[in-house]
């Protein structure tokens, strides 16, 4: 199999690193976490003017014609600045599903605004009791007049504080967890009746816990059909794992160089550390990870579009493996680095933080060995 880039591609990852080593050091990302806003709309603008929230959308609707490579690759070089613009939340989550599930009119709506930077949406999927089930869902949408009345709460929705439109499963029918009675809808975040409470996460994002109380969805806010909304979520989050494995790999990548080259001039009974064979051991251990990473990623971006099975196997061993060698790199980094490890002025903690919360979105280890397992048993 080839798995070389076209040189479009190349292109395209050249200039997102161009971008991130000008533009976006690890000290400017910490005046922008200090701001107000906690994000930057000039580098919003930067990203829609070097093409890159336009990238995995079709040419009529204001993309380039590219699609889950293209989100890979900009999503590593994402990784490896720590970018906190809301990327992932947007064009590959909310934009993935318009993509996948929007009717003409709808597409036509949100994705120009997506691509030319006008419009953020946040997904609010998760809450409190259902941990990562995404059928588990207790928000509720009943018909009212020619439309729908939202009821209910949502929980850590990432980029909710920056979004001008949501996009909500509710359930329209069936008990808590039922796969059957989900249905989407994409509703503005200031309509009467919803209420945010916004907060920074550890990783240096924004998020809200955001309720709903008889909040008005008319019958064109639906994202496909009634009722049928999980499967449509499921790919979309299978779609969103599979670039974020991309940035934590770049997260890795930086956490491994940083960990070598500081093993080469920090010395200890006066030589560098770099030279004990133990510690050249746990550096070939971070390097192997961080290799068998990038192999995943690549695999899982790679079958996104083969059946709904293998795609979930794909999805899932790719976010197990990113999950365990997240963690591994991390605290060998930390480790290796010696007391500033853990202080906020290094930036490896940084890495280690938003690899932790990379573990935890969409579901942790655990829980993809379990639902890797699962997809086998169906398939056979």
């Amino acid at each position: 199999m080839d798995f070389s880039f076209t040189e479009e591609q190349v292109l395209l990852r050249n200039s997102v690193q161009r971008y991130i080593q000008d533009k976006y050091s690890f000290e400017a990302r910490k005046t922008i976490l200090a701001s107000e806003a906690g994000w930057s709309r000039d580098n919003w603008r930067a990203f829609a003017e070097l093409g890159l929230l336009a990238a995995p959308f079709a040419e009529e609707y204001g993309g380039f014609g590219g699609g889950a490579l293209e989100a890979m690759i900009i999503m590593e070089e994402f990784g490896k600045g720590l970018v906190v613009e809301p990327y992932l939340q947007t064009v590959v989550l909310c934009g993935g599903l318009i993509n996948l599930a929007g009717s003409a009119a709808q597409k036509s709506e949100y994705l120009p605004k997506i691509a030319s930077g006008e419009l953020i949406m946040a997904l609010a999927h998760a809450e409190p009791q259902g941990r990562f089930n995404l059928a588990d869902i207790l928000t509720r949408a009943e018909k009212g007049g020619d439309g729908f009345v939202l009821n209910g709460a949502k929980a850590v929705v990432t980029a909710a504080p920056w979004a001008g439109k949501l996009i909500i499963p509710a359930r329209t029918s069936g008990a808590q967890r039922d796969r059957r009675g989900v249905t989407l809808f994409i509703v503005d975040k200031n309509a009467p009746g919803i209420s945010c409470r916004d907060y920074p996460t550890i990783d240096g994002q924004r998020a809200s816990e955001i309720s709903f109380e008889n909040v008005k969805a008319g019958g064109n806010a639906v994202l496909g059909g009634v009722g049928a909304g999980l499967a449509i979520l499921e790919e979309a989050v299978d779609r969103a794992i599979a670039a974020q494995c991309a940035e934590a790999v770049g997260c890795m990548r930086v956490l491994t160089d940083a960990t070598v080259e500081y093993c080469k001039t920090r010395k200890q009974f006066g030589q560098p550390i770099g030279k004990f064979q133990v510690l050249q051991h746990r550096m070939v251990d971070m390097f192997m990870e961080c290799e068998q990473s990038l192999s995943m990623t690549y695999m899982v971006n790679l079958k996104l579009d083969e059946g709904e099975a293998e795609r979930i196997r794909a999805a899932s061993a790719a976010k197990a493996q990113i999950g365990k060698a997240g963690r591994f790199v991390g605290q060998q980094a930390i480790q290796l680095h010696g007391g500033m490890g853990m202080t906020d002025e290094l930036n490896v903690g940084h890495y280690f933080k938003r690899l932790t919360m990379i573990d935890a979105q969409f579901g942790n280890v655990d829980y993809h060995l379990k639902r890797f397992a699962a997809a086998g048993q169906t398939d056979r």
